[in-house]
C-alpha cells in the first residue's frame, strides 16, 4: 500500500525528565490558577539552595575520577580498573592524570584517603550486605572492552546524580535508570554494580565531614540511584481497543513518567469544599476549553450545588454541560457536523476520532438526532466508562498519557491544541478520504512553495492564515500535470521535439531578436519585466546599466543578459536573500524556465547545487539545460509555457469561463482567431437612461435609494415639516422629535416655517446652538470635532491633514461659531448643496476618492466610539 496522504506532524518534543521548578508551575497552569504558598515556598527553598546543590555537584565532580576509581577497585580484581575510564566519557573531569588522584583529593579540601574516619554517625552507616550471586570479577578474563563499558556505566551513574541534584528532582534518575538491571546482567552481572553504587555512596557522604545537609542530600539521591537500579523494569501502557483490527498502540512508561502528569479529577464526598469547586472548574476547562465561570461570568448553579451534595454525577453534569445553549453556541452552531463529531471526541473522550467508521457512525447520530444524541452515545460508550467512570472529570490523553495512531497523527495532535475550535475545516474525515483519492495537484513541498500567479513580485500563500494547512505524500517517481499554452498534443512530456513550438491562439506575445518589427528598447523592457517583474528605478538601474550597454551593442545575447541579471546583487536582494530556498527555487525556475517544477527529483537537483557549489552554478545549470536552449535559445526572451490548475482557476482561463462570458459577443475571423475589438462593443442602444445607469453603476443599492432634502418657494408645509427633520437627523444623527429639547428651536422652526430662512441657514444656526455644543463639542478633542462638522455640514470625512491643520486653526482660535460659519459657507458646500438642500452622505459607494474614511466615520458609533478616524494619512512635512 502507498501512502498518498499525511496529516502532517506538529513540532513534538516529548519531556526527558521533570525538574522540581517546572512541575510546581506547570500543575498550577494546569488547573488555572497562581501558585499557592505551599509552592511559592517549594520554589523558594528550591532557589534558596540553589548555591549548594551546585557546590555539591562541583565537589562530586572534581572527585569523580576517585570515586569511580574506588568503586571499581571493589568489584574488580587483577588490574586497575581506572585504566579503562575513557576521556571523552568523563569530559567533564579536568584532571592532569590518574596518578595524581590523591593530590586532586587534597584540593577539594574534603577528602581524605581514610573516609571510614570521617563518617562518625550511625545515621549514614551505609555498610550493607553483599547482596546475593556477587562475585569480584577478573579484569584480565572480563575483556578490554567490557571494562571500558563497565567504568563507562560507573561514570554515567556519578554524571546523572550531579544532574539530578541540580535540577532538585530525583525524577531524572527514575527515567533513566529504571529497567536498567535486566539490561546489565545480559552483559556482566548487576550485583555487581550494586556492590560498586554502595561503594560510591559511601565514599561521595565521605567527602562531606561537617555538612549534614550536604550528606543527607547525597544520600537521598544515591539511594534513589540504588532502589531504581534494583526494581524491575516498568512494562508498556497498552491503549485499550475496541475491535481486534484496530491499531495495536504501546507507550513505554518512561515516557509517561518523563513528561508533565496529567492531573486527574476525581469527586468524592469525603473532600473539602474547595476541592470540589476544584473539580467542577476542570470539568468547564474540560468541555468549553476555558473556565467559563471565571473568565465570562457564566455558571451552571443548580447544577454545581448537585453535585457538590452528590445528587448528580460527573459523568451526568458532563452531560448536561455537552447539552446547554452555552456549549451549542460555541461548538456546535458555527461549525459543519463533520468537525463538531471531531470536537465532541476531544471533549468528551479526550481524543480524536479513529477510523472512518466511527466517524460514520457518530456522523449518522448526529445527522438524525442532533447534538444531543451525539453527547448521549458518548458519554454512555464503553469507553467512557473504562477511562473515566462516573466521577472522574475527562481529560486529554495526550502524547505521554497514552500512545497515539500514527494515521491521524497530525489532525490527532492538532486537535489538543488551543487553537482546535478556531478551525473550521474538518481535519479528520478530510485526512481520510485523502487517504483514497489521487496526490493532489499541488507542489510536491506543500501549498506555500506555488507562488501565486501574478507577474508583480514573488507572492506565496500564507498556511498559517485561517489555519490551513495541506501535506502530501510525494515520492521520487510522482509528477505534476501542468498546463500548457495551446493544444495538449504539443506538450513536451509527450512531444519533447516540440518544445520550441510557440501557441499561436491564446499564446504569450514573443519578444525575440529576429523579429525585425520590434525595437530594442522593446525587447530590453520585456525582459525587465520578465526578470524582476516590474520596471527597473532609476537608483536600481545604476548596478545594471553595464550589462544593459553590452546587450545593446550586441555583445551579448538575450540568455547572457538574463544571466547577468539573475546573477546580480539587486535580484539576489528580491528574490533570494528574502525568501526560503524551496521558495526562491521555485520562482526562479519559473522565471527562467516558463514553467512550475514537475517533482522532488527536479526540485532535488537544484537543492544539491546550490548547497555544493552555490548559487551561480544553479543558475547556469537552468540557463544551459537542455529544454531552456530548445524552448528560448539565445534570442527569445523567456515566457510563461506552462500554468498550474490552480492559475487557470484564478485567472479564469478555462474554456467554459471563455464561452460563457465572451463567446456569444465574440466575432471569429476566417483564420479562427477571434477578433477581441468585437468583445468591447456594446449590444444595447446608448439611451439617456443606459447612459446615466453605466455612470452610477457599481454597488448601486445606497446610491439609488438615497433621497436629497430640497425646498423651493413653492413648497408646502409638510414639505418643509420633512426637510426639518431631515436637518435634525443629518445634524444629530437622530430623529429629535422623540428627545425633550424645550424651546431652543422654537423660534428657528417658525421662522424657517415662514420661509425667511433658508436650509443653509437654518443648518448654520442649529450648528451654533447650545444642543449641538453640548453634544459634539464639549466632549470631544478638537480633532474629532472637525470629523463630526465635515461629516454633518459637508457629508464626507475630512480629506487629509492640510484640511484638519486648516480648520483646526481656525476652531481654536475662533471657536465653534466661526469654524461652522466658515464650512457651511465653503464654495464646496455652495457648490454641492446650495442654499435649499439638505446635506447628505456624499461617498456612499466606490468608486470614491474618500470612500474609506466615510465609510469608517458613518459605520462608527457616535456615542460609544470616541476614536479619532482620520489620523491614518501619513504625514505630509517636508522636516
Amino acid at each position: 500500500m502507498i501512502a498518498k496522504a499525511t496529516g502532517g506532524s506538529p513540532l513534538v518534543e516529548p519531556k526527558l525528565y521533570r525538574t522540581l521548578s517546572l512541575s510546581s508551575i506547570l500543575q498550577a497552569e494546569q488547573q488555572d490558577r497562581f501558585l499557592q504558598l505551599g509552592e511559592l515556598n517549594q520554589l523558594v527553598s528550591f532557589f534558596s539552595s540553589g548555591s549548594k546543590r551546585l557546590e555539591i555537584a562541583d565537589l562530586l565532580t572534581k572527585n569523580a575520577n576517585y570515586l569511580v576509581s574506588k568503586a571499581a577497585d571493589k568489584i574488580f580484581v587483577g588490574g586497575s580498573p581506572i585504566s579503562y575510564l575513557e576521556r571523552p566519557q568523563a569530559s567533564f573531569l579536568d584532571i592532569g592524570s590518574i596518578s595524581d588522584i590523591t593530590i586532586s583529593q587534597d584540593l577539594s579540601g574534603n577528602a581524605s584517603t581514610n573516609f571510614l574516619d570521617g563518617i562518625s554517625s550511625a545515621l549514614f552507616d551505609t555498610s550493607d550486605p553483599l547482596p546475593p550471586g556477587f562475585k569480584p570479577i577478573n579484569v584480565t578474563r572480563y575483556g578490554p572492552t567490557r571494562m571500558k563499558k563497565s567504568l563507562r556505566d560507573l561514570d554515567w551513574f556519578l554524571r546523572y546524580l550531579t544532574y539530578a541534584i541540580i535540577s532538585g528532582d530525583t525524577n531524572l534518575l527514575s527515567v533513566n535508570i529504571r529497567g536498567l538491571r535486566e539490561l546489565i546482567d545480559n552483559a556482566c552481572s548487576s550485583a555487581a554494580a550494586i556492590v560498586a553504587l554502595r561503594e560510591m555512596r559511601k565514599l561521595s557522604i565521605g567527602l562531606f565531614e561537617n555538612d549534614l545537609e550536604s550528606k543527607q542530600l547525597v544520600q537521598q539521591y544515591f539511594n534513589v540511584i540504588i532502589f531504581e537500579f534494583e526494581s524491575s523494569g516498568l512494562s508498556d501502557k497498552v491503549r485499550k481497543r475496541s475491535s481486534n483490527d484496530l491499531q495495536g498502540l504501546r507507550l513505554p512508561q518512561i515516557y509517561n513518567q518523563a513528561g508533565v502528569a496529567n492531573q486527574k479529577f476525581v469527586m468524592k464526598s469525603g473532600i473539602s469544599t474547595d476541592e470540589k469547586q476544584v473539580v467542577v472548574s476542570a470539568c468547564y476547562r474540560q468541555i468549553f476549553e476555558r473556565d467559563i465561570c471565571k473568565a465570562y461570568s457564566i455558571k451552571f448553579s443548580d447544577l454545581e450545588s448537585q453535585v457538590k451534595t452528590g445528587q448528580l454525577s460527573v459523568k451526568e453534569f458532563i452531560r448536561y454541560l455537552g447539552k446547554s445553549t452555552t456549549y451549542k453556541e460555541q461548538f456546535n452552531q458555527p461549525f459543519v457536523n463533520s468537525r463538531v463529531v471531531e470536537l465532541s471526541f476531544r471533549h468528551f473522550l479526550g481524543r480524536g476520532v479513529s477510523t472512518i467508521k466511527e466517524f460514520q457512525k457518530y456522523f449518522a447520530i448526529i445527522s438524525s438526532r442532533g447534538l444531543d444524541g451525539l453527547v448521549d452515545n458518548l458519554i454512555n460508550s464503553q469507553e467512557y466508562a473504562d477511562y473515566f467512570g462516573e466521577e472522574t472529570v475527562p481529560y486529554l490523553r495526550i502524547l505521554g498519557e497514552e500512545a497515539q495512531e500514527s494515521r491521524n497523527w497530525g489532525p490527532q495532535l492538532r486537535l489538543f491544541n488551543y487553537s482546535a475550535a478556531f478551525r473550521k475545516i474538518p481535519e479528520f474525515i478530510t485526512l481520510f478520504a485523502d487517504y483514497k483519492t489521487n496526490i493532489p495537484d499541488q507542489h510536491p513541498y506543500g501549498l506555500g512553495n506555488d507562488p501565486l500567479s501574478i507577474q508583480f513580485g514573488a507572492i506565496f500563500p500564507n498556511n498559517l492564515v485561517s489555519l490551513k494547512t495541506k501535506s502530501s505524500l510525494f515520492t521520487r517517481d510522482a509528477r505534476r500535470l501542468l498546463v500548457r499554452y495551446g493544444p495538449g498534443i504539443y506538450n513536451q512530456m509527450s512531444s519533447p521535439s516540440l518544445r520550441n513550438k510557440h501557441a499561436e491562439f491564446f499564446g504569450p506575445k514573443i519578444f525575440s531578436t529576429k523579429n525585425v518589427e520590434l525595437s530594442t528598447d522593446q525587447i530590453i523592457t520585456a525582459i525587465y519585466l520578465r526578470v524582476f517583474g516590474r520596471f527597473v528605478y532609476e537608483e536600481e538601474l545604476s548596478t545594471i546599466i553595464k550589462y544593459e550597454h553590452q546587450f545593446r551593442n550586441t555583445l551579448i545575447s538575450i540568455r547572457e543578459f538574463v544571466r547577468l541579471l539573475v546573477k546580480s546583487s539587486l535580484f539576489r536582494s528580491l528574490y533570494w536573500d528574502s525568501l526560503y530556498i524551496c521558495k526562491a527555487i521555485e520562482y526562479i525556475h519559473i522565471k527562467l524556465i516558463g514553467r512550475p517544477t514537475y517533482s522532488r527529483q527536479e526540485i532535488d537537483q537544484y537543492f544539491n547545487i546550490v548547497y555544493k557549489q552555490g548559487y551561480y552554478s544553479m543558475i547556469d545549470s537552468i540557463l544551459d539545460s537542455l529544454e531552456y536552449k530548445e524552448s528560448f535559445g539565445d534570442f527569445i526572451v523567456p515566457y510563461e509555457r506552462y500554468i498550474t490548475s490552480v492559475s487557470i482557476s484564478s485567472r479564469g482561463l478555462s474554456l467554459n469561463n471563455f464561452t460563457r462570458n465572451f463567446g456569444k459577443s465574440a466575432k471569429v475571423g476566417l483564420s479562427g482567431n477571434i477578433n477581441f475589438l468585437s468583445l468591447a462593443e456594446s449590444r444595447e442602444k446608448d439611451t439617456i437612461n443606459n447612459m446615466n445607469y453605466k455612470i452610477n453603476q457599481g454597488v448601486t443599492n445606497r446610491r439609488a435609494q438615497s433621497i436629497f432634502f430640497e425646498i423651493d418657494s413653492l413648497s408646502k408645509h409638510s414639505q418643509k415639516v420633512q426637510v426639518l427633520r431631515a436637518v435634525y437627523r443629518q445634524l444629530f444623527e437622530r430623529d429629535l422629535n422623540t428627545f425633550s429639547i424645550g424651546d431652543e428651536f422654537y423660534n428657528l422652526e417658525k421662522t424657517f416655517m415662514a420661509s425667511e430662512l433658508t436650509v443653509q441657514q437654518l443648518i448654520e444656526k442649529i450648528g451654533a446652538s447650545s444642543l449641538y455644543r453640548k453634544e459634539f463639542y464639549d466632549p470631544c478633542p478638537n480633532t474629532k470635532v472637525i470629523e463630526f462638522g465635515t461629516k454633518h455640514f459637508l457629508g464626507r470625512a475630512p480629506n487629509n491633514q492640510s484640511e484638519i491643520r486648516y480648520y483646526n486653526q481656525i476652531l481654536a482660535s475662533q471657536g465653534l461659531s466661526h469654524f461652522i460659519h466658515s464650512i457651511v459657507n465653503s464654495l464646496e458646500y455652495n457648490t454641492i448643496f446650495g442654499s435649499n438642500k439638505v446635506p447628505y452622505r456624499r461617498f456612499p459607494t466606490l468608486p470614491a476618492a474618500n470612500f474609506p474614511n466615510t465609510e469608517r466615520l458613518y459605520n462608527s458609533f457616535t456615542k460609544q466610539d470616541r476614536n479619532i478616524i482620520v489620523p491614518i494619512f501619513k504625514s505630509i512635512s517636508s522636516y
